[in-house]
């Protein structure tokens, strides 16, 4: 009997050390399972939130890429339209009408001598019987009050023509003066208003055709026929102009001028009035005068 109390007290005590062990054990494990958890947890939150940046970095790259491909389509396009237009426009300049027979040759100024010397061509080919000359700019005020000629591009062109074999009496200039080619078909249709159911051709540069047409057809087109012919020996390639300096210039200089015609002529000669030529009011029609070349009156000293 007297043994009995330190062998349960022994008892007890093995008991509540096994249970104790087994706690802690129970909470080490719950504790760890608990860590794992967060640290799953933890895991997840952090491949959802990578998952996440990734797949916005893929949209954004997508977008990224789908508006440089869009931005390279459309430049793909615009630099097939420029090589395009490069290739289309010289030819879209050139727009002539087939030569017939006219009751007059007008030769608009500039590339001297070339437009006299294909008027003096189609004079003697017996496409008309007469040439017109325009009269390019008013004279000096300062010459003319000194009493000086200064001889302008309708007394070369009379010299060209007179030396191609065409008489004096065939060729005359339109008085009026001009400055531009709005100014000079102003004055030659309304010569030609003054032979009802004439006709007249009109020489120019090939490149310099289509505007031509287009401002006859706007302006001058009520007063009579006009047929357009380039000079057969112009030395215009429509298939290659950006390759020559002289071509270049001429097809930037047509397109501004198609520009001006498009846009209602906003900037125009001060000698003529566009808006009366385009309601059809009659104008004073200008003068034929024969060209005779002045001679010096003057002594040389030497």
């Amino acid at each position: 009997m007297g043994q009995s109390w330190p062998t349960s007290c022994s008892l007890y005590g093995v008991y509540t050390l096994r249970r104790s062990l087994v706690r802690q054990l129970w909470h080490c494990t719950c504790t760890k399972i608990h860590e794992m958890n967060i640290s799953e947890n933890i895991s997840n939150d952090g491949w959802s939130i990578s998952s996440a940046l990734g797949n916005r970095t893929n949209e954004f790259m997508g977008h990224l890429l789908r508006i440089f491909a869009v931005l390279g389509a459309l430049a793909l396009l615009a630099l097939s339209a420029g090589l395009v237009l490069m290739l289309a426009v010289g030819h879209w300049l050139v727009k002539e009408d087939s030569l017939q027979k006219a009751g007059a040759i007008a030769v608009l100024s500039g590339n001297f001598p070339a437009r006299a010397l294909e008027a003096a061509s189609l004079y003697r080919g017996g496409y008309a019987g007469e040439i017109w000359l325009t009269h390019p700019g008013p004279p000096s005020d300062a010459l003319t009050q000194m009493g000086i000629h200064y001889p302008g591009e309708a007394d070369f062109n009379y010299q060209v023509l007179r030396r191609q074999g065409v008489p004096a009496k065939a060729i005359h200039v339109l008085d009026a003066p001009v400055i531009n080619t709005s100014d000079e078909l102003d004055v030659i249709s309304s010569a030609l208003q003054q032979r009802s159911g004439a006709s007249v051709i009109v020489v120019t540069n090939k490149a310099h055709t289509r505007r031509v047409h287009e401002l006859w057809n706007r302006f001058d087109s009520s007063r009579g026929q006009a047929i357009i012919h380039g000079i057969a020996n112009d030395r215009f390639d429509p298939s290659g102009w950006w390759t020559n300096t002289e071509d270049t210039h001429q097809v930037i200089h047509e397109i501004l001028g198609m520009l001006n015609v498009w846009a209602g002529l906003p900037m125009r000669s001060t000698l003529h009035t566009r808006e009366a030529v385009a309601r059809n009011e009659l104008q004073a029609p200008p003068k034929f005068v024969p060209v005779v070349a002045q001679e010096s009156s003057s002594k040389s000293d030497d």
